[in-house]
Parts: C-alpha cells; sequence; structure tokens
C-alpha cells in the first residue's frame, strides 16, 4: 500500500468518523483518474474542468492519466478506491455503457461499482470522407459504397470505440456491407483518411473539426438529431433521410460506489458550475462539444439508455474484444 493510498483511507475513515455538522469536503487534494493518454480529448476536456472544480473546492484537483484496454485500467483502479470522493473517474460510452458487453473481464461492474456525479459533454460524430472521393452528400455517398465491388473500409480510433459501433450502426440502417480498419487513436485514422488510404470515417468534432476546416476531410453529415454549434454548415444525417440516426462520444464524472450522498451533491455543484463558466464553454466551442450538464440521477439514466442502445447492437453484431 502506497503513503497515497494510506493517506486517502485514514482522511476517510476521519471524515466518516466526524459528526455530519462536522464533516467537510474535500480533506485534501482530489485525484481525477482520466483512462486516456495526456494530450488527447479526454484530457484536456478534464483539465479544463479540474481548473474551475479547484477554485470552487478550495483544492488542488490531480489528473492522473490511466490508458488502456479501452478505460478498463484506469476503470478498474477507480473502482477499487475510498468511497470518499477524493477521487472521480472520467467515465465515458466505453466505461458505462459498451465495456460489459466487448470484454468478458472488464475488471469492474460499470452498474455496481460507480455512483454517477454528472454528465459533461457529447462529441458529436461527423461522417467524413477523403476530398477524393466523389461524393458531397449522403445519398451520394450511398449510391458510391454500393456500386464498389468490395465492401468500403472505414478507420476507427479502436475496435469497440464509439466511433466504430456508431459505423456498424450506419450499416445496418443503410443495408451497407462495410470492412472495418481499427487504429490505435484517432489522430492515426484520420490522417490515413486524409492520405487516401482509407476513403472514409466516422470523427469527433474534436478530432477532426480542424481538418475538415481546412478542407482536408469532406463532411457528408453529423449523426446528431440537430446541426451543431460551430458546424452549422454540416447537415444531419437525419435531414438527409436517415431518420432518427444519433450517436455520440460521450462522458461524465463517477466516484466510487457508496461515496456519501452529500460529497456527490458538493461535487455535482462544483462539475455545472465549471461547466457553465466562460472558461469551459470557450474552450468546448472550440473542440465542437456539446455541454451536457446534470444531475445524477439523469446521469444514470443516460447511461443505461446507452447501455441498451449499444448492448442490443453488439451482442446482435457479435463484436468480442477479449
Amino acid at each position: 500500500m502506497n503513503f497515497r493510498t494510506t493517506t486517502r483511507r485514514c482522511l476517510s475513515a476521519l471524515a466518516f468518523a466526524l459528526p455530519a455538522a462536522a464533516f467537510a469536503f474535500p480533506i485534501g487534494p482530489v485525484e481525477w483518474v482520466v483512462p486516456y493518454a495526456a494530450g488527447g480529448g479526454s484530457d484536456v476536456v478534464a483539465r479544463v474542468i479540474a481548473a474551475e472544480m479547484t477554485k470552487t473546492l478550495g483544492q488542488p484537483i490531480i489528473i492522473n492519466n490511466k490508458p488502456g484496454a479501452g478505460t478498463n485500467i484506469g476503470a478498474a483502479y477507480a473502482a477499487k478506491a475510498g468511497a470518499d470522493g477524493q477521487l472521480v473517474l472520467t467515465a465515458d460510452t466505453a466505461t458505462l455503457a459498451t465495456n460489459q458487453f466487448l470484454y468478458a473481464k472488464p475488471g469492474y461492474n460499470a452498474e455496481q461499482d460507480f455512483a454517477p456525479v454528472g454528465l459533461i459533454a457529447r462529441f458529436p460524430l461527423i461522417l467524413v470522407v477523403n476530398p477524393q472521393v466523389p461524393v458531397k452528400n449522403l445519398q451520394e455517398f450511398l449510391a458510391w459504397a454500393k456500386a464498389q465491388p468490395n465492401p468500403v473500409a472505414y478507420g476507427s480510433p479502436g475496435a469497440g470505440s464509439p466511433h466504430h459501433l456508431a459505423t456498424e450502426l450506419f450499416s445496418d440502417v443503410a443495408k451497407l456491407p462495410l470492412l472495418h480498419a481499427p487504429y490505435k487513436g484517432a489522430a492515426p485514422a484520420v490522417q490515413d483518411v486524409i492520405g487516401g488510404q482509407i476513403p472514409f470515417m466516422f470523427v469527433d468534432t474534436a478530432a477532426g473539426g480542424s481538418h475538415i476546416r481546412a478542407g482536408k476531410l469532406r463532411a457528408i453529415g453529423i449523426a446528431s438529431l440537430k446541426r451543431v454549434h460551430g458546424f452549422e454548415a454540416i447537415p444531419t444525417l437525419g435531414e438527409q433521410g436517415m431518420a432518427g440516426f444519433e450517436a455520440y462520444a460521450w462522458q461524465g464524472m463517477v466516484v466510487p460506489a457508496r461515496t456519501p450522498a452529500a460529497v456527490l451533491d458538493t461535487l455535482n455543484k462544483a462539475l455545472r458550475q465549471a461547466i457553465g463558466s466562460d472558461t469551459v464553454k470557450t474552450r468546448f466551442e472550440a473542440l465542437g462539444l456539446e455541454a451536457i450538464p446534470g444531475s445524477p440521477a439523469e446521469m444514470a439514466a443516460y447511461a443505461k439508455a446507452e447501455r441498451e442502445k449499444w448492448g442490443k447492437l453488439i451482442k446482435a453484431k457479435a463484436i468480442r474484444l477479449d
């Protein structure tokens, strides 16, 4: 057991031993586990929000990047932490909605090991093609793809990613056979679409926005129910005939289960205040993110609906990652 773990457990025991009127939170630095590498979209979001939450909580928030295994490494680590609110986790589509169907032993139980604090943001997904592909809208894309002698290849940041699953859903709805080419991250996948090694992919606004604006990628349609602020020129797939098609990469904040309600309330208020700050609003707008703050109950309901939606698809497609 390291010093940090020992300290957290001692502080947690002290907090629970104090009378309710004397209870104080946080009682030291808060550890924020991000289950992705530093520098990526999730890391950037956590750091900009952490800086604002620190002002409200009065204690520093320390980002701890624990990437790997589709968020399983970071999630399993967080699930074993003390239930005192001194550790929070970025939990996303993979962590709370899909990994339990993709992995036989993810190392944690999404529904039992965590308590939701609140949703943070959704990353809209955009269908993009290499500019040399002779299509400019959804109907032209479908006609072109169906005319190819073999299933068209598409890229994704990795097997089981929201981008991968969104494309599998797109394949089903469009009745279009496709060939998945998984990459180790969004950046290399995007670069291969730009370079023409693969013709298309679903890219999130954070990873693809600058390339779309520069003309290196051609946007065909966005997988949201309405047009996205900052990308208003891109029509939705629903507008182009794929009614109701919706897919996002999303994330929120959770803590270990059995965290006291008073701590959850404090964290939720700090999180919502941070999301509403001008600093975070400006950063989210630059990344094309849709802020979706809410209560713990609203996050729980959202995650449940996402589990039902993507679990059904994963089972039907027999997608497994182990």
